[in-house]
């Protein structure tokens, strides 16, 4: 049983918008994994071999969360009933109360598809006399996080410090060198360099070194203020 699960379109995807995070929480004991929807692959430099260590190497630098990947088609990633069907089976399995989800405005049509799939996927989750394996379960909450394909200025509910993480967010980025380091230009900032970009731009929003933010459909209700950062 997990604490929290990130549900991630692709392999990388997890460790760009939610790494600091998923070490942060880890450190402060929750039970945290990661599901990957897809393979990532076909990309240009990558394969399913190179892309499967690059993911486990990873998830080292995350500090060895719990991960799976439940094979769904990249490039083709839909919101189906039988996918549906799947990630609610895992929902149950794993029972966890928070859901880290894709952020529901982006470019890629995978990301689009695993937000969809994710919020259906808890709803039937909790369904009664159904065929879904597990006994019924609903994820109290939803916070969807950034990894874009779109040039946009976030505008999140909250945000995290992650000024203790962000070497184990940037070594974990690091590990996908087909995707993160060798297919970036030469003399530009790469995506790593954006990433770290927004995490401190956050970070300094806060008043903290960097941060990771996420937003919520719903109200965040707090039991106490004196966390807060100001």
């Amino acid at each position: 049983m997990l604490d929290a699960l990130v549900v991630a379109p692709h392999p990388d995807d997890a460790e760009l918008g939610v790494g600091g995070t998923i070490v942060r929480l880890s450190k402060q004991g929750w039970k945290v994994g990661v599901l990957d929807l897809t393979s990532g692959e076909p990309t240009p430099l990558g394969s399913l071999e190179r892309r499967a260590a690059e993911t486990a190497a990873a998830n080292a630098h995350l500090g060895n969360p719990w991960r799976k990947n439940l094979g769904l088609p990249n490039r083709s990633l839909e919101p189906t009933l039988a996918n549906r069907r799947a990630l609610a089976a895992v929902f149950r399995q794993v029972r966890p109360r928070l859901i880290f989800a894709p952020y529901w405005e982006d470019a890629h049509p995978d990301h689009l598809a695993a937000t969809k799939l994710v919020e259906d996927a808890r709803f039937w989750s909790k369904l009664s006399k159904s065929d879904i394996p597990g006994e019924p379960f609903h994820p109290a909450r939803i916070l969807y996080y950034f990894s874009v394909h779109l040039r946009i200025v976030e505008r999140p509910s909250l945000v995290l410090d992650v000024s203790d993480e962000i070497d184990a967010k940037v070594a974990a980025m690091r590990c996908y060198r087909s995707q993160l380091v060798d297919n970036q230009p030469a003399g530009r900032p790469g995506v790593i360099d954006s990433v770290c970009d927004r995490t401190r731009f956050w970070g300094h929003m806060v008043g903290v070194g960097h941060a990771e933010p996420f937003a919520s459909r719903e109200p965040v209700g707090l039991g106490r203020l004196d966390s807060l950062l100001l």
